[in-house]
């Protein structure tokens, strides 16, 4: 059992933010607030066979890595918010430890490494996240009203007065929107704010349980008014949201470098961090290394973030999504881009088979984008074409794949399938910074064939 007094070196750290040490027994201890390199004393909280998980009590040698939290609601301490694991650690230092964890995933889940490892792509620290999630709670005793993200390791609400990683707009309005909520006669039924910022258009969408009453309208459109927002309502799923008031400019964000604008409704997925998306399109298009000529596949295209520049430097560009609503709003950018050189699919991306690459037809180069879940089904529907080419007549594998990746893990799994099943080389890979300050991992990966 290890003790209160015993004095543990920190060997490395987890994505959780975790340092991990062993005791003399060789029992790993995961403990909560230290780095690598410091001597730190834990008080333990769980106990397993294998290994034990505690929060930091002292420290004897501190970390040249550790550095001062900006936000004053983060800590270790009960109340403390959860929307950041990793302030206490140098930013620089947070991305070596995502590009580790990408290395270690690819190396031990699919036995492979990459020929060269690219430079990580980071951005401004601070400020960076246009898309949030708020949770709302109105506590009926104290009279206030919470809005922000939840606290470690809780279902409460953090008592948020700021927040760093949100624009300096929205931290800002996060005390004005408490005593909006505070003055609506729906108070209590009004469980979540969503945060949608466009180029132009900062977008609220209010999750309402009941219709909202004429005075608590009055209050949202004088609140839209005082700071420059647009009020949208969710009474149910994402599907019912509605613009409070018609008119104005149009929810978008902009890839300049490609002349195309993208238009999106608020409850749409689209990249929390605008500045790294413009960079990662940049760079996965340059990695494709398109020509003119050719035509490219984008599989899980979305709105068409990576499908309508694509369309800028290609001849002809198919984007496949999995949702016919999405595919509909795929087609309704092309058109606002004035992007004609492009089509859009719909079909089950989680169930495919090397005939289906018969009727999508052969590309040079494949962009591949999935969800958390990853691309199995595709990867393994291309491993099983290549192993017998009478499954897809007449279809051949793309020479070159840009796969990027919002989970390490399932990129590594897929990989293996690519690498190992259907001969690629994993040419390049390296992480990019989507989410400073948490322990989210995106990632992208270069696969060629000889």
């Amino acid at each position: 059992m290890t003790s209160q007094d015993e004095w543990l070196t920190v060997e490395s750290i987890d994505l959780e933010a975790q340092g991990v040490a062993h005791r003399a027994d060789g029992k790993v201890v995961f403990i909560d607030g230290a780095l690598p390199g410091e001597q730190a004393q834990v008080q333990i909280g769980r106990r397993k066979n294998n290994w034990e998980q505690g929060t930091l009590l002292a420290l004897r040698k501190e970390s040249s890595q550790r550095v001062r939290p900006t936000c004053p609601h983060f800590g270790l301490h009960t109340g403390a918010c959860g929307g950041c694991k990793m302030q206490h650690l140098h930013p620089s230092a947070q991305v070596a430890v995502k590009q580790r964890a990408l290395e270690d995933n690819l190396k031990h889940l699919a036995k492979v490494v990459p020929d060269r490892v690219l430079r990580p792509m980071e951005g401004a620290p601070w400020g960076y996240r246009k898309r949030a999630r708020l949770s709302v709670r109105y506590v009926a005793k104290k009279g206030v009203v919470l809005i922000g993200f939840h606290e470690r390791k809780s279902r409460y609400v953090a008592d948020m007065e700021t927040c760093a990683v949100l624009p300096p707009k929205v931290s800002a309005m996060l005390m004005p929107l408490r005593d909006l909520i505070g003055r609506m006669e729906a108070r209590e039924r009004l469980p979540q704010i969503e945060l949608a910022m466009g180029d132009d258009v900062t977008a609220l969408v209010l999750r309402h349980l009941e219709p909202l009453s004429a005075p608590d309208i009055e209050l949202l459109r004088a609140f839209a008014k005082q700071h420059d927002v647009q009020w949208w309502l969710q009474p149910k799923g994402p599907e019912t949201v509605r613009l409070l008031d018609a008119g104005g400019p149009i929810l978008a964000y902009r890839l300049p470098e490609f002349g195309v604008t993208m238009p999106f409704r608020p409850t749409d997925f689209t990249q929390v961090n605008h500045d790294i998306n413009r960079l990662l399109v940049e760079r996965a298009l340059r990695l494709l290394a398109v020509q003119p000529d050719e035509r490219v596949i984008d599989w899980f295209c979305g709105l068409g973030n990576f499908t309508l520049p694509l369309a800028r430097q290609a001849s002809q560009v198919l984007g496949i999504e999995g949702s016919d609503t999405l595919v509909a709003r795929s087609r309704e950018n092309a058109r606002f881009n004035g992007i004609d050189n492009v089509a859009f699919e719909a079909r089950n991306l989680f169930e495919l088979a090397p005939l289906d690459f018969v009727k999508y037809g052969s590309a040079r180069r494949w962009l591949v984008d999935p969800p958390r879940e990853g691309a199995f089904a595709l990867a393994k529907a291309v491993a099983d074409a290549v192993a017998d080419p009478s499954l897809a007549p007449g279809w051949q594998p793309p020479e070159r794949i840009v796969y990027v990746s919002c989970n390490p893990a399932t990129l590594a799994r897929d990989a293996g399938v690519l690498v190992h099943l259907a001969g690629y080389r994993l040419s390049a890979a390296g992480v990019v910074n989507m989410f400073p300050h948490t322990a989210h991992t995106e990632s992208i990966a270069v696969f060629d064939r000889p």
